[in-house]
């Protein structure tokens, strides 16, 4: 990957933390100097993982990865979005377990090296919706062990936030999911299923029994 052929939506953030870490060096306000400097580093961690093991990511799923990372570390503890509007844990979740259910198909579709016909579309789908879902179900394990740890309050109001991400992280994964399944079905050639085949076509490699 370069730096030169990213989303503009890319260099905007990178733009905005940059500024932000500058502004706040100079200001004294070094908690948020970190939070821009750990967002900025985090955002620039996918590039390097993708260098690093010769994957080529595509335009849009480097940007829908900042953005998240952006939004979840940056607005969400920085700004304290999570607080201040409830819909911000809600669409983050959503977008995390539908980020997660295509790159579960992604994996799954790997372990066949992109053969289409090594097991029925459903099941290949159904197998990158429970590693979607297996990994929501993680992250909400981490949770819970940070409150009873440290003493924080990332499960907010505890039982019921930790079973609505649940419910959103199993209807983004489904998603996901579906996405894969339109991919194998040769449906929606634009959409999410259309991010799944840029994804093979630039990594032919990874699949080589696609056809």
């Amino acid at each position: 990957m370069k730096l030169g052929n990213q989303s503009y939506v890319v260099y905007l953030i990178w733009a905005v933390l940059a500024l932000e870490f500058v502004v706040s060096m100079f200001e004294g306000r070094y908690s948020l100097a970190f939070v821009a400097l750990a967002t900025l580093s985090l955002s620039l961690a996918p590039m390097i993982f993708a260098d690093r093991f010769h994957i080529r990511l595509p335009v849009r799923f480097f940007a829908g990865i900042v953005l998240f990372i952006f939004g979840t570390v940056y607005l969400g503890e920085a700004f304290d979005f999570y607080e201040k509007y409830w819909w911000w844990d809600v669409l983050l979740h959503g977008g995390s377990a539908l980020g997660f259910g295509l790159i579960g198909f992604i994996f799954v579709f790997i372990l066949f090296e992109g053969d289409r016909y090594a097991a029925l579309p459903w099941a290949m789908s159904f197998m990158a919706f429970a590693i979607a879902v297996s990994i929501g179900v993680l992250w909400e394990i981490f949770e819970f062990a940070m409150d009873q740890t440290f003493g924080l309050n990332m499960q907010k109001s505890g039982l019921i936030d930790t079973m609505w991400d649940l419910i959103v992280d199993v209807i983004g994964a489904f998603f996901g999911a579906w996405a894969g399944y339109g991919f194998l079905q040769g449906r929606d050639k634009s959409g999410l299923a259309g991010m799944i085949r840029e994804f093979v076509s630039k990594n032919r490699r990874l699949f080589r029994r696609h056809k």
